[in-house]
């Protein structure tokens, strides 16, 4: 499908837009979690993240946490019907220390029944590739965050082609992709079928849909209402329809959307949810995720 015929499909009629992504819809929900394990000090000037030295957020800044309290987290994770876990750090890319402490996180990860392991560690060389699927690694998490036309109105310290390069080199070394976005940062319609396009080009496993929320102290502070629940709505669909065979994944800002919207996408075009904390934000907590998924007649993903 090309970007004129998606277009006149978002510009279509919601319900009838809803009905053609609820076609690739499965009746199962899979549920991710999350460790952050290092927190702040990125030299990145990515206008939405509270992590960027380059702007005085109110964030608490600490280094690589412990190998005991990942596997604490995902050992909790998992007691909550996720299968997914990752780990994910601050920063541009890892260094060589922090890098063979989270090679070490990915062990001990895949030691524990019923938990894939995951990493969301920035961008990646060919030697880091390589190693994490050495190691066993399961997912790697990048997202391409927006549509490469918009990218330099994002961010200048490193470009969309890096981030493209790191989802190459991911699926080159026979790891799964988890590559999504965030909408609501200016972008334009147009835009928002780019990114469904070249989400399509990538080909990853799952799309991470993140919606803005806006951080004090950032330049995209007062971004507030740059897309709204209907807008939303209509992007996951396309998202959907541009990708059938991706998971759609609820995680970043879905708050933002009413009770009554989030099932309405769990039903048409979200088949996963990044479940509890996310980064700087807050999300739902296991149960209550768990309580919608019963409430939709829906299932759980589970490993065997």
């Amino acid at each position: 499908m090309n970007k004129e015929e998606l277009l006149n499909l978002y510009n279509s009629d919601l319900k009838e837009l809803l009905s053609i992504s609820a076609k690739y819809m499965s009746n199962k929900i899979e549920l991710c979690s999350l460790v952050n394990a290092r927190n702040g000090k990125c030299s990145q000037d990515c206008k939405y993240c509270a992590q960027s030295a380059h702007y005085r957020t109110d964030i608490e800044d600490y280094p690589l946490i412990k190998k005991e309290e990942v596997i604490k987290a995902a050992k909790e994770a998992k007691s909550n019907g996720v299968i997914r876990f990752a780990v994910v750090t601050s920063g541009k890319s890892p260094d060589e220390e922090n890098f063979d402490k989270i090679l070490e996180f990915i062990d001990e990860l895949n030691k524990i029944d019923g938990i894939r392991s995951c990493a969301s560690i920035g961008i990646l060389n060919e030697e880091q590739a390589k190693l994490l699927a050495e190691h066993g690694l399961k997912r790697f998490h990048h997202n391409i965050n927006t549509a490469e036309s918009y990218y330099k109105d994002i961010c200048t310290t490193h470009s969309w082609q890096d981030r493209y390069n790191t989802c190459k080199l991911v699926k080159k070394y026979g790891m799964e992709l988890c590559c999504g976005v965030i909408l609501g940062m200016g972008e334009t319609v147009e835009q928002r079928v780019e990114m469904a396009l070249e989400l399509a080009e990538i080909q990853p496993d799952s799309i991470p849909i993140n919606i803005l929320m806006p951080i004090k102290k950032t330049p995209l502070e007062n971004y507030t209402n740059k897309i709204d629940e209907e807008n939303v709505l209509r992007t996951l669909a396309i998202f959907k329809i541009a990708n059938p065979k991706s998971v759609l994944r609820f995680c970043g800002g879905r708050m933002r959307l009413s009770e009554e919207n989030q099932e309405l996408a769990l039903k048409t075009c979200v088949e996963g949810i990044l479940t509890g904390n996310y980064l700087t934000t807050t999300g739902k907590t296991p149960e209550q995720d768990l309580e919608t998924i019963k409430k939709l007649d829906k299932q759980t993903v589970t490993i065997h």
